[in-house]
């Protein structure tokens, strides 16, 4: 396998560790951002006692400015970014009769707008070197929707639509961009949720459990890999069977 640069966005999280862990496993040079110093910190010497060395720059995916600066730190480490995960996401729930246009602006920033920021800053380097491999982190709930989400899954439905668009316009210069859509996976903040609510999700999923984080990490893998490259514009749902749309 070549090893690549690979830029993993909100890697200190749940599903965005197991990313790097999987990458980097894959023999590449795995990169992150944070905001945190302390919290990456610690996160950093946790992966680093398995073994995963990661690349850590500062970095608000919010600001595009600060993701061209993290983007040429990075690439000034580590080589140029040719595999872009853009993971990095946050909630605001309530019901959109209260919510605030703060709340619905957080989550589109972060989940929505930082996709632009950060692609932004390294599709020009693909386009030139003629090779790359983008993918979304999108959500069950970008499909189907979700009571007390509506800016969530506005945001995630539109990472799809950013997908299929890029996806066209890039296809000749050999960068494929693709979307995953995760159900409910047993992250921190899932294990968090009052152990009746979780019985009730998983109620509703045929398969009976939520997902491990390790799963999603896979099909990041399998669409960032060098014989994929006949894929792109496509959306991999991995949810249990909760929600099958065509």
């Amino acid at each position: 396998m070549t090893q690549r640069t690979a830029l993993v966005t909100g890697g200190t999280g749940g599903i965005g560790s197991a990313i790097v862990r999987y990458l980097a496993r894959q023999g590449h040079r795995v990169a992150s951002n944070y905001r945190d110093p302390d919290k990456a910190e610690a996160w950093r010497q946790a992966m680093a006692a398995e073994g995963i060395d990661v690349c850590l720059v500062a970095g608000d995916v919010t600001d595009p400015d600060a993701c061209a600066a993290m983007v040429r730190a990075i690439e000034e480490k580590c080589g140029p970014v040719e595999i872009l995960v853009n993971n990095a996401g946050i909630t605001r729930d309530t019901t959109f009769h209260k919510m605030t246009y703060q709340q619905w602006t957080d989550v589109i920033n972060t989940n929505l707008n930082a996709c632009f920021n950060v692609t932004r800053a390294v599709i020009d380097g693909m386009r030139a070197r003629k090779w790359g491999r983008i993918v979304q982190i999108s959500s069950i709930n970008g499909q189907k929707g979700q009571y007390g989400q509506a800016n969530y899954a506005a945001a995630k439905a539109g990472m799809h639509g950013f997908t299929i668009s890029l996806a066209q316009e890039n296809a000749k210069f050999g960068i494929t961009v693709n979307t995953v859509s995760p159900g409910y996976v047993a992250t921190d903040m899932v294990m968090a949720v009052p152990e009746e609510v979780r019985a009730k999700i998983e109620a509703q999923i045929p398969l009976g459990r939520l997902g491990k984080p390790e799963e999603i990490a896979h099909a990041v893998a399998f669409l960032t890999g060098e014989e994929t490259c006949w894929m792109t514009g496509a959306n991999l749902a991995i949810n249990g069977g909760q929600y099958m749309g065509w």
